[in-house]
């Protein structure tokens, strides 16, 4: 997957400002894929074993984390899909449905959490995890 889709799409773009970050999980880091990420990458990697560590109370700093997972979930189960097509089709509705002004404020999230978690120089964050 990496080899065959991900380093060749990044080929077809401008990436030398892209930053590349996957959570801690041990499939995710393996020595050969940290190598060749690394490779690729240089020093934008964002990982365990990578050229920057994955942040503390990092899913609270992932949009999918913290804002897309929980929304789509609480809508395309709403009308107890009975089929994978049902369930397919909800899918794609409800991300389809979401607005830029909706993304405009999950962004606005997202950077608040960044300076917070700069301005606390990683400590753990109490007032984004139960406040927020």
């Amino acid at each position: 997957m990496i080899t065959n889709f991900f380093i060749l799409e990044l080929n077809n773009h401008d990436v030398q400002e892209l930053w590349f970050q996957r959570d801690s999980a041990t499939c995710h880091t393996a020595r050969a894929t940290n190598d060749l990420l690394k490779d690729t990458l240089g020093d934008r990697l964002i990982s365990r074993f990578g050229p920057e560590n994955w942040p503390p109370r990092s899913c609270d700093l992932t949009p999918l984390d913290y804002f897309l997972w929980g929304y789509v979930k609480s809508l395309v189960y709403a009308d107890k899909p009975q089929t994978l097509d049902h369930l397919e089709h909800n899918i794609r509705r409800v991300i389809a449905d979401i607005r830029p002004q909706m993304m405009e404020k999950v962004i606005e999230s997202w950077t608040f959490r960044l300076d917070y978690i700069r301005a606390i120089r990683g400590s753990p964050m109490p007032e984004i995890i139960f406040k927020m």
